[in-house]
This record gives C-alpha cells, sequence and structure tokens, in this order.
C-alpha cells in the first residue's frame, strides 16, 4: 500500500506485472487496470500524464490485491452458471456455481475492447461478451450443460432467433458447440459481471 506511484513506463509495466499476476482473483481487472495499460501502450512518452483516472486505477488495484478473494473452487458434478456483460469500455464475465442455495464465483474474467468492438452495437457488443465468456471459460463448460444468464433481454432467444447482424449470426453459429439454456436476469441481478464490463 506504501509502494511509491511509478513515475515511468518502465514502472508502470512492472505495477501492472505484479498485480496481473493475479488478475484472476481481481473482478474486472482489465478494465480496471485500462488507465494504467494505456499509459504503457506503443507511442506513449515515457514519463507519464498522471491523471486522477490513473490514480483510481492504481489505488483500486493496491485493494483488490490485498483484498481476500471471494472465490470457490469449482465442483465439476455441479452445474455452472455463466453471467456476462458488456459496456462501451469492456467485457466482463462471472463463472459461478451454487452452493448452499447461493450463487459464488469460481472464476472472474474481464476484456478490454480494441477500438473496431467498441464501435459494435450494444447487442453485438452483449452478444460478443457471450462468445468470448463460453471460449474463454470452455475448459470448464465444454461438454457440460451450463445456464447461461445475460441482462440484454435480446440475446436470451440466441439459441433459436434469426438476427439482423451477420455478426450475431456467427457468433450463434459458432455457441452450437456449447449446450446451455439461456436465461434473462435482471440488470440488478448482474452485478459482478456488469461491474467487470463498467468499471475504470
Amino acid at each position: 500500500m506504501n509502494a511509491p506511484r511509478p513515475k515511468t513506463k518502465r514502472e508502470v509495466k512492472a505495477f501492472l506485472g505484479l498485480v496481473g499476476y493475479y488478475k484472476e482473483f481481481v473482478p474486472n481487472f482489465a478494465a480496471v487496470s485500462a488507465p494504467l495499460s494505456d499509459l504503457v501502450r506503443k507511442g506513449q512518452p515515457n514519463v507519464m500524464n498522471w491523471g486522477d483516472s490513473q490514480e483510481r486505477a492504481y489505488n483500486s488495484l493496491k485493494v483488490a490485491v490485498r483484498s481476500k478473494p471471494v472465490l470457490q473452487l469449482p465442483d465439476v458434478n455441479k452445474k455452472f452458471a455463466l453471467r456476462t456483460d458488456a459496456s462501451d469500455r469492456g467485457l466482463g464475465a462471472a463463472l459461478m456455481q451454487e452452493n448452499k442455495g447461493t450463487l459464488f464465483a469460481v472464476a472472474y474474467a474481464s476484456k478490454k475492447l480494441t477500438d473496431r468492438e467498441r464501435k459494435y452495437s450494444v447487442t453485438e457488443r452483449e452478444a460478443l461478451a457471450i462468445v468470448w465468456g463460453e471460449k474463454k471459460f470452455s475448459l470448464y463448460l465444454y461438454g457440460t450443460v451450463f445456464t447461461l444468464q445475460t441482462d440484454h433481454s435480446a440475446l436470451q432467444f440466441l439459441n433459436a432467433a434469426k438476427f439482423d447482424s451477420p455478426r450475431i449470426m456467427r457468433w450463434a453459429l459458432a455457441l452450437q458447440v456449447y449446450n446451455f439454456d439461456v436465461q434473462y436476469i435482471k440488470g440488478c441481478e448482474n452485478v459482478g459481471a456488469d461491474y467487470l464490463s463498467r468499471i475504470e
């Protein structure tokens, strides 16, 4: 917590390398760390322009790696639930399992959207989150029956509906290797994946 704030690209990379080792235990790691990872992109100056968003990201990550993970070990004999969400900045996914009547997270994942992906429509970004989340957790999901939970109502018929977007149709075909039922949940219930996709 008392580590000095990074002043150069190299120091930011070192910090991101340290906290990145624990990224599976940090909800929304990609979106939280985005203001810092933007600083180390090619073409950025070696001496950073450190602002409020970088300070928030830096402090949030320091707190996150000190906090106890609220993850459970996966049980391959129990059904998984995958919650996904997308924002205009990133994708989030939470792999869940029920234990004593309550869903607990088994793993978190997040991804920053590329400039091209940010131009997708809302429905396309939400569908991308599903495709990406299922691929990310395919080790757990492939060959099992699981529940996909989304707060985007247009995608609750992903297995059966025809979409105007060729992109979504291609993704729907790619998802046919998985055996899942789609369940619509309210946005207020999808807090994990929603937080993962939005936080800066």
